[in-house]
């Protein structure tokens, strides 16, 4: 079968499918932040904090998992994905929470972008989908938001009083 076959039969259209597998990177380098910054906080014994993140990471996982599969199951290709360029090294707690918020902003951006770009190309299919990433960034968002508020808060206070008010999810 020629490729030409293979992409008429694809559900997705394939400018979308390559920006689904370039979302996938992003958010497999996601997750491997927050491994990262849960690191950090595992030895600091900010058990919040390590579990909040060790969550994300997961979180992260799950939604690469869901979009390669999407990709697949629609007649597409998934790619693994590299991840390279992973900072392990943090000054503060309440700069890993920060870079976490910038980290969740690029990612709503990013599925903003494909979620625009499937829907000038007719790609209804992946329009729905994304539709649920785009309420869980949100929802990401906001998380990031209020732990900042936090600090903000209770600016001062020991570092690990600051994380026994932390969510753990």
């Amino acid at each position: 079968m020629n490729t030409t076959a293979i992409r008429k039969q694809m559900s997705i259209h394939p400018d979308v499918m390559d920006l689904l597998n370039n979302q996938i990177g992003m958010e497999m380098k996601a997750s491997a932040s927050y491994l990262a910054m849960a690191s950090w906080c595992d030895q600091r014994e900010l058990l919040n904090s390590k579990a909040f993140f060790y969550k994300q990471a997961e979180e992260e996982r799950e939604h690469a998992m869901k979009i390669f599969t999407f990709i697949n199951d629609n007649g597409g290709s998934a790619l693994s994905p590299d991840v390279t360029n992973v900072n392990n090294d943090f000054e503060s707690l309440r700069g890993i929470y920060e870079t976490g918020l910038e980290q969740e902003i690029a990612v709503t951006e990013s599925i903003f972008k494909i979620f625009k770009t499937a829907r000038k190309e007719g790609d209804l299919i992946t329009e729905v989908f994304l539709q649920w990433f785009i309420s869980e960034q949100s929802e990401e968002e906001d998380t990031f938001r209020s732990i900042i508020d936090v600090f903000d808060l209770m600016e001062g206070m020991p570092l690990k009083m600051i994380d026994e008010r932390l969510p753990k999810e």
